[in-house]
Parts: structure tokens; sequence; C-alpha cells
């Protein structure tokens, strides 16, 4: 598959989301393992988790022992594969989000996140989301310490403004090595942050890159350009949507979220569809 790059590391252009594996929705235990097995297939490096992908409060880490699970029930070597998480969201149980950026929260959930996914560090842990009630520099500062005292290799941020995206790059030193924001057909309002990462040279990781688990399978009915380009590529409009963000720098890597192993395969595949100029204009204002 080809290639795109995280700090040092050279991963699948397309990634997997492993959140719909383990929220609202989810599917068996089986049915994920042999998602995450044809990612790993149809050659997926780098796979996408937090500890807030859970359902119930006290499963806080499902999605990390999932795949931590997947990865060593694989039958081959999974040592190039790398896992991204994040912390500083949290999930009480009653279907709602929260957010602790507090230092100390950040330093323990990366400790337990390590655990639960069977590494001596973390090869991406990325700050979930900015806690109003705390300092963003005061978070960041967490992964200065995580990275300083070896416990994560690569720090990320998430959820983020380009603002956000500098201030973080100043408290790492230069350390910082990508961003994962919203970023879809319908969701485009982090075009900016794209961009900017795409000037800086850092990794920007798509995430909902569909329009999110309730509207993916809608994708080519809500955005018509989308599938009229599929239709005369004989390809899926996910497969269009995927290839026309890959288009849009050298930096993205799309994390498209799967629960059913065709689902994913299809995605990985908007990497070999290259999208003429002219779609690539038609799309762009859709």
């Amino acid at each position: 598959m080809q290639q795109r790059t995280i700090g040092p590391f050279s991963v699948s252009a397309i990634g997997l989301g492993g959140m719909p594996m383990s929220i609202e929705g989810r599917p068996d235990r089986d049915r994920s393992v042999a998602t995450i097995h044809a990612a790993l297939d149809a050659g997926v490096t780098l796979i996408d988790t937090a500890d807030s992908y859970h359902l119930h409060a006290d499963e806080v880490g499902h999605n990390e022992e999932l795949i931590a699970e997947a990865l060593r029930s694989y039958g081959s070597p999974t040592d190039h594969v790398l896992v991204a998480t994040k912390g500083g969201h949290l999930r009480p149980g009653d279907g709602t989000w929260t957010q602790d950026g507090r230092p100390e929260h950040l330093k323990q959930a990366a400790r337990a996140s390590a655990r639960r996914l069977g590494v001596e560090a973390i090869g991406l842990y990325q700050f979930h989301r900015p806690d109003p009630t705390v300092p963003y520099a005061d978070s960041v500062g967490a992964l200065v310490e995580l990275l300083d005292e070896g416990v994560i290799q690569q720090a990320g941020i998430s959820n983020a403004s380009v603002a956000q995206i500098d201030e973080a790059q100043q408290v790492l030193g230069g350390r910082l090595v990508s961003v994962q924001n919203q970023f879809s057909p319908a969701f485009r309002s982090s075009l900016a942050e794209l961009r900017h990462c795409a000037d800086l040279g850092l990794a920007f990781l798509p995430w909902s890159p569909l329009g999110g688990i309730a509207r993916s399978s809608e994708l080519g009915t809500r955005h018509d350009a989308f599938q009229q380009v599929a239709d005369a590529r004989g390809v899926s409009p996910q497969q269009v949507a995927l290839a026309w963000e890959l288009a849009l720098a050298p930096v993205v890597i799309p994390i498209p979220g799967a629960s059913r192993p065709a689902s994913i395969v299809d995605s990985t595949h908007a990497v070999d569809l290259v999208l003429t100029d002219d779609e690539l204009a038609a799309l762009s204002i859709a």
C-alpha cells in the first residue's frame, strides 16, 4: 500500500479507526477482530484508538484491549504496525463525553494505555480534546514529560485549532508530529488546520473522514458530486471521498472507522484511485 509518514514512522496512507468496534452499536468481538485482521491483510499499518472508546463506565480501554488482542492473534508479525492512542476524553457511561486535560490525569492515562496495549512505549500518543478548565500548555506539557520519560515515542494532538497547533509545537520544542481533526465532505471547517499541517510537515489525520458512523453509508446520497465520480469510475463514493482527502496534501492520512471487514477493505482501495484535476475541482466545491 502507498505509504505516508508520521514523524519517523512510515505507515499506510489509509489507517483504521477503532471507535465503532467499542461504542454504541458495536459488533461482537469476533467480527471486530476479523475487521482488524482484514485491515492488516490489506496492508493497513496505522490503527487509531483511545482509552475513551468504550460503552460502559467500567470498561475504560475496551478498544485498546481489543486491538492488542487482534494484533496478538493475527498469526504474522505486527511489529511494523503503529497503534496510536489518545487520552484526555472520558465517557462516564451515560452516553456523554467529558474532558480531563489535567497533566496528572494524562500521565496516568498514558501509562494505563501502554499496559493495555502491551507495549513499553506507545508509538503515538495524542491529547484527545482541549479541556476548557485547564490551560492548553499545561495539558501539552504532560506530553513533554511522557516523551522525556520514554512512556511515549511520539506526541500528537486532536481537535485543535491553528493557534493550538502552534502552541503545542512550541511547548513540545518542535516534537509535535500529528494533528487529528474531524474532516470529511460534510465537515470541511478543519481545512485551515489541514493546510497548516501541510506547511509545517505534520501528519494530518482526518477522523470521521466519511461523515461519521451513522452517515458514512449515505455519503453518495448527501453529496451528489462524490456519487457521480463514483459511478463514472465504478467504485464506491466512500473510496472517492478518501481519494479526494489524500489528494489534498501529502500529509493527510485518513482513519476511517470500520466494524466490518468489507468496509475497511473497500476504504483501502482509495489509495489506488487517482482523481483527475477536473474531478478534484468538482469535489472541492461540492
